[in-house]
């Protein structure tokens, strides 16, 4: 490249030397402005081949073992899923210190058979059915009347509350079929309800397309 510059103001010169009635004060701005385009030249190139060579560098980073050109494969984003986390109710009862035994508190429950499935994918405003069984894995009977009822996230169902009709002994079940509708706002969304005196949580977690 210094070559090149040198043989391009030598020119330069040769060229302002050759031309008539030229005073050395026009010979010498000639020469500055040859000078300074030639330089500007070169440092357009310089930038252009840098960017070339960035570009390259992000399509395709040789290997030791790569014989092979690159070709172009088009680019595969990861499929993001939503982790749910499960949640434990807490017993009413703590555990007395003792030695090897598993404790069974005397209040608690699970959710099982729960409808849809996590991270089904809706249109907004779609219709859909929610199933949860409740299973009652205390040691203690509950009684008539016990509530469920929604925590939090957004409201998909006109519902907030539902009494569990019976009496509940240990490992008793109880399903609630409930009607909803999938929220406007897109993304991943989570619907939280609650067994009385917060023994456990169902729940319904969806995409919304």
């Amino acid at each position: 490249m210094r070559k090149t510059m040198f043989v391009l103001v030598t020119l330069a010169l040769i060229l302002t030397a050759c031309l008539p009635g030229q005073s050395p004060v026009d010979m010498q701005s000639q020469v500055n402005t040859a000078v300074a385009q030639t330089l500007e030249a070169r440092q357009q190139i310089e930038d252009s081949v840098a960017q070339t060579v960035a570009a390259q560098n992000l399509l395709f980073t040789p290997t030791a073992e790569s014989t092979q050109p690159p070709t172009n494969t088009p680019l595969a984003f990861p499929t993001l899923t939503a982790i749910i986390p499960t949640v434990t109710a807490f017993p009413v009862n703590p555990p007395s210190s003792g030695g090897g035994t598993s404790y069974q508190a005397d209040y608690a429950c699970d959710i099982i058979n729960s409808k849809p499935r996590d991270n089904t994918e809706y249109n907004k405003g779609a219709k859909f059915d929610i199933k949860w069984t409740i299973v009652n894995t205390g040691k203690k009977t509950w009684d008539v009347g016990y509530d469920v009822k929604y925590y939090s996230g957004p409201k998909m169902t006109s519902l907030t509350v539902v009494e569990i009709p019976k009496e509940m002994k240990p490992k008793a079940t109880y399903e609630i079929n409930l009607d909803a509708v999938v929220p406007d706002e897109k993304g991943f969304q989570v619907m939280t309800w609650t067994v009385q005196g917060q023994l456990c949580y169902p729940y319904v977690a969806i995409i919304v397309k």
